[in-house]
């Protein structure tokens, strides 16, 4: 009886040293919202010529408006510019955007050879923000480096961002055409190209 009393105070007293597992909740959240996300495009991949492109784009709409914020992604696309946009103009683009970015990974993710998603780690920003890295496996070639940017927190963290090869920022590398589109014809100049190229991705 003495040794089991002391057994269990020093259980107590291992366990007061250790960190509180509450404490890793959150990245656990933001690291779920990803692999979500690939669970579904994975799904996307193996039935991709059943499917289609317009197919994968009607799988992918719903797992990609749960797993990104596709109005804060279009706004960091667009840059500065949107600080002088009507209200018409903003909605506009964010539905032309949201369709754009969907059509482009149901186009870019047409087919299966194996392929498998590893997270290989998490880390929180001085922002707040959160940056979860995981890797594209290729069985015969080297694996993609995709890391996503991760804003929002109390259990609904949503993609703002997506780093190919690790450091190049999809977003700020479109802003430069996105800027010069708005020049030549403002926010429905901008929209309509997006349509345009929404509706190639997807055979017309």
């Amino acid at each position: 009886m003495q040794r089991l009393r002391r057994r269990r105070a020093l259980a107590a007293a291992i366990a007061a040293i250790l960190p509180v597992p509450s404490a890793f909740a959150q990245p656990a959240a933001s690291v779920a919202v990803v692999e979500g996300f690939h669970a579904a495009l994975l799904d996307a991949m193996r039935n991709a010529r059943a499917l289609g492109p317009r197919g994968r784009e009607r799988r992918l709409r719903p797992a990609m408006q749960t797993a990104f914020d596709l109005p804060a992604m279009t706004r960091i696309a667009v840059g500065p510019p949107w600080t002088g946009l009507a209200e018409g103009e903003r909605q506009a683009l964010v539905s032309a955007f949201s369709d754009w970015v969907v059509a482009t990974y149901a186009s870019r993710f047409d087919g299966y050879a194996g392929e498998n998603f590893a997270t290989t780690g998490e880390s929180t920003l001085q922002s707040g923000d959160r940056l979860v890295r995981t890797q594209l496996l290729r069985p015969n070639d080297a694996p993609v480096q995709l890391n996503y940017l991760l804003r929002g927190g109390e259990g609904r963290w949503r993609v703002v961002d997506v780093y190919l090869n690790g450091t190049i920022s999809e977003l700020a590398s479109r802003r430069a055409e996105f800027t010069a589109l708005l020049r030549e014809g403002g926010a429905e100049r901008l929209a309509a190209e997006l349509r345009r190229r929404t509706g190639a991705l997807l055979g017309g």
